[in-house]
């Protein structure tokens, strides 16, 4: 059988092609070097926030009032900039939905060779060259170079580009309202994690003057215990209090570091940089007065419901589409080309064509029918979605302005038990160093006060995460304005 030396040419220049891509994918799809090629991707943090560091470490360095850390979590969270790319997806989806309403146009060229009759007639008659008297039950090897332009446009497939298209708006418009229910979870985490540090950095300091105090007296009762004027049993108790004060302060110091570690998370940022927080004012983030006003609000911004409603428009969309299975297609298709077996291509001998095509399909095997089932279920899914997306929108404000009662309930409670724990602290304390309290009495006292200290601290700062919890749950935060807070 005959071989042309440009088929032999072609082969190995492809696997040769092939093996040297092949080779060359093993490190392009490395961790590594994908790390190292997009670095830029992976910290969104301006100069003015990042730390003397490299890129890729993404560190800030310095203390953060509450508005910076909302801004740099807005424009650095992983949750965020992940919806960030799924919005760029739908956008690029969108793009790619206009599609079938522009011709396809495709440049080719191709070789051939072989002795099959009914190739060899073809490409002999589109070359001009078929010669008189051939045997078509044995023409012989024949070899042939086609290169061309093709191009086709469909021209009714039942409506379904156009749904799809709409289609992909929708999901677009879902793809950035979900971002925006993203970016409310978070600015609400975030706020909780600020005020988790700034919690237990006033643990930390109740701790430490715990200590302190129970140092001071310790020492003096060591004296008096030396000079025989102090039981043994009340030097015990005192250094029993100092291990017990001691294990609260390491416990404060490491809260306050979990706290920082998981604001750092929430940022983007490594667990370890070296930033601080700056204290807040009190009720920092702007809420409506009451529960009725914030959930007709909440029913108008909360951008869950606004997503479960234009999937509702998407199931109905593909209710739609779903019918142009029944509908006939209707293609047009054009084609220009030439043909020659030394690849000599002339004017002379040039070919074109151009054509409707009309195909119905009569049976699919009730595919269609299956695909209509399908859609239908879909709406019925999404419309009970609807129906609980909107049952827990209101649960979640209602939960919310409860919680917040709740924690302002304890912060009057708790404020009033330190004014009390106060006072008798002081009291016993006098009596106990002028000698009519006994060492009990006081250590009683004196956790009592430390214990009242860290309750109100943890009423007032659960009433600001309170708050910040009301603002996620009427959709306080979206994308398309800038969270508000006010500074200390």
């Amino acid at each position: 059988m005959p071989r042309s030396p440009v088929l032999t040419t072609l082969v190995c220049t492809l696997v040769c092609a092939a093996t040297v891509i092949g080779c060359a994918s093993k490190d392009a799809y490395r961790y590594d070097t994908i790390k190292t090629e997009y670095a830029d991707m992976a910290c969104n943090l301006g100069k003015s926030q990042a730390a003397d560091t490299p890129p890729a470490t993404c560190a800030v360095n310095s203390n953060l009032t509450l508005q910076d850390m909302l801004d740099i979590a807005q424009a650095n969270n992983p949750d965020l900039l992940m919806a960030v790319a799924r919005i760029e997806r739908a956008r690029a989806m969108l793009e790619k939905s206009a599609a079938p309403f522009y011709p396809q146009i495709n440049v080719y060229s191709e070789y051939l060779q072989g002795d099959a009759p009914s190739a060899y007639l073809f490409k002999s008659i589109d070359q001009r060259k078929l010669p008189p008297g051939t045997d078509f039950n044995a023409p012989g090897w024949f070899e042939n170079f086609e290169s061309g332009v093709s191009a086709g446009i469909n021209l009714f497939n039942g409506g379904r580009d156009g749904l799809n298209r709409e289609m992909a708006k929708t999901g677009l418009t879902i793809s950035q309202l979900d971002r925006d229910g993203i970016e409310n979870q978070v600015m609400a985490t975030a706020i909780g994690a600020y005020y988790d540090i700034l919690a237990a950095a006033n643990f930390t300091t109740v701790a430490e003057e715990s200590v302190e105090s129970t140092r001071s007296q310790l020492r003096i009762m060591e004296v008096r215990f030396q000079a025989g004027g102090a039981l043994k049993t009340d030097l015990l108790s005192l250094r029993v209090r100092m291990a017990e004060t001691e294990e609260v302060l390491v416990q404060s110091r490491n809260r306050q570091r979990l706290a920082k570690a998981a604001l750092a998370e929430i940022l983007g940022v490594e667990p370890d940089v070296p930033f601080g927080v700056v204290d807040a004012q009190a009720y920092a983030v702007d809420i409506p007065d009451d529960p009725f006003s914030a959930l007709d609000y909440a029913l108008i911004h909360r951008p869950e419901l606004a997503s479960v409603r234009e999937k509702l428009r998407r199931s109905k969309m593909a209710v739609d589409a779903s019918r142009a299975g029944y509908l006939p297609q209707v293609d047009f298709m054009t084609r220009y080309y030439a043909d020659d077996p030394d690849m000599k291509y002339s004017a002379n001998r040039d070919n074109w064509t151009a054509g409707l095509y009309l195909n119905w399909k009569i049976f699919d095997g009730f595919a269609t029918a299956g695909d209509r089932a399908e859609a239908l279920s879909q709406l019925q899914e999404t419309m009970a979605a609807d129906r609980k997306t909107l049952l827990a929108v209101k649960f979640d404000v209602k939960r919310a302005y409860l919680n917040l009662n709740e924690a302002e309930e304890r912060l009057k409670v708790t404020a009033s038990n330190v004014r009390t724990a106060k006072e008798t602290y002081e009291l016993v304390k006098r009596q106990y160093e002028g000698g009519s309290a006994d060492i009990t009495r006081y250590l009683e006292a004196e956790l009592a006060y430390s214990r009242s200290r860290m309750s109100e601290t943890a009423a007032y700062f659960d009433r600001e995460k309170a708050r910040a919890q009301i603002a996620r749950a009427i959709g306080h935060w979206t994308g398309s304005r800038e969270s508000s807070v006010q500074e200390g």
